[in-house]
């Protein structure tokens, strides 16, 4: 991601990671595969649209995958939010739906953020997805706030590349399902405003 610009826009990015799944909720890594909202899954998107109903969004983007694009539309955005590739999840290649306990049988210690992604996207590559959609986000023709519907790793890794921080310090953010997020500003240097709001339930994916 670019340097911070001289005057910061007046715009906050709110992130909304996708209410739960059942690999969600098994701690399953869920990349590509388009794994349904559980019911419980439902009621937490649903529960979004108090948070998020209220407030003035200039661009509302999800990722196409369903379990995203049904939260954004339980929440009350099925109409406005608009389908962006680059907020997708990670793709997990040969990992894909395994537990962390699974890989580390093949992989001894083995990290999300340190791989190896046998088949997958590296973590540069997901960087480089979350860099353009922050350049989406501040784009000058976006004159207000922006919403984001995603996954567990692309938020992290988002969020991470918003503080000009590596995208292995994604590690550092827990983030669960049905959860708000902001990211603003002080003055010209990004911040994080709010971060994990919400429900308490969920991992990967």
């Amino acid at each position: 991601m670019t340097d911070a610009p001289a005057t910061a826009p007046e715009r906050q990015i709110w992130l909304a990671r996708h209410g739960e799944t059942e690999w969600a909720r098994l701690g399953r890594h869920t990349g590509l595969t388009d794994v349904p909202l559980t019911e419980t899954g439902r009621e937490q998107a649903r529960s979004l649209s108090a948070r998020l109903g209220a407030h003035p969004f200039s661009l509302v983007l999800t990722s196409p995958l369903a379990r995203a694009t049904e939260t954004a539309a339980l929440a009350g955005f099925g109409q406005t939010a608009v389908p962006d590739p680059d907020l997708r999840e990670w793709d997990y290649g040969a990992l894909e739906g395994k537990l962390t306990s699974e890989i580390r049988a093949i992989y001894p210690e083995w990290a999300i953020w340190t791989g190896p992604w046998p088949d997958g996207e590296t973590i540069a590559e997901v960087s480089a997805r979350a860099d353009a959609v922050l350049a989406r986000c501040l784009a000058a023709d976006v004159t207000g706030d922006v919403l984001l519907f995603s996954h567990g790793h692309l938020l992290r890794i988002l969020a991470a590349r918003w503080l000009r921080l590596p995208p292995t310090s994604g590690a550092m953010f827990g983030l669960s399902t049905a959860t708000v997020s902001v990211l603003g500003w002080d003055r010209e240097r990004p911040v994080i405003e709010t971060w994990n709001e919400g429900c308490r339930t969920g991992a990967a994916g």
